[in-house]
């Protein structure tokens, strides 16, 4: 998956979030490094690394699936810290719920609500966190 920048690397399905840390992640036997969106589509690079980089665009993908994605879990890093309100409104526009947490516990909900077959996404800003899951 890593191959490709971050923005076009792409796993086609769903799988839960088997590690992250050290600037990435690991999920269905791969890795990759860099921020990653989870989707209904599948897995994707996302080329983001902080909160401030956020913009109503950097969430195109997510707003292309609206139909199927009852909400989103925000990772934001290792502190939890809101999005300007361009990205808050875009969101209530496409009627999708977004939930603020660390990249941690973005990562551990997911799977939990994967696993229910909710209709969740999830955009996870990558951590270096050495005391991150490995």
């Amino acid at each position: 998956m890593t191959e490709r920048p971050d923005d076009q690397a792409h796993y086609p399905g769903r799988a839960p979030i088997d590690a992250y840390g050290n600037g990435g992640f690991r999920f269905a036997e791969m890795s990759h490094r860099g921020s990653i969106l989870l989707l209904p589509s599948g897995i994707y690079g996302w080329p983001i690394s902080s909160i401030e980089q956020l913009e109503p665009a950097s969430f195109a993908r997510v707003f292309a699936e609206a139909a199927t994605i009852e909400f989103l879990l925000l990772g934001c890093g290792m502190e939890m810290r809101r999005p300007g309100p361009s990205v808050r409104e875009a969101f209530q526009r496409h009627q999708i719920g977004l939930e603020l947490m660390t990249t941690g516990a973005a990562a551990r909900t997911y799977n939990v609500l994967l696993a229910e077959d909710r209709a969740v996404a999830a955009a996870l800003i990558a951590v270096d966190d050495p005391s991150a899951r490995r």
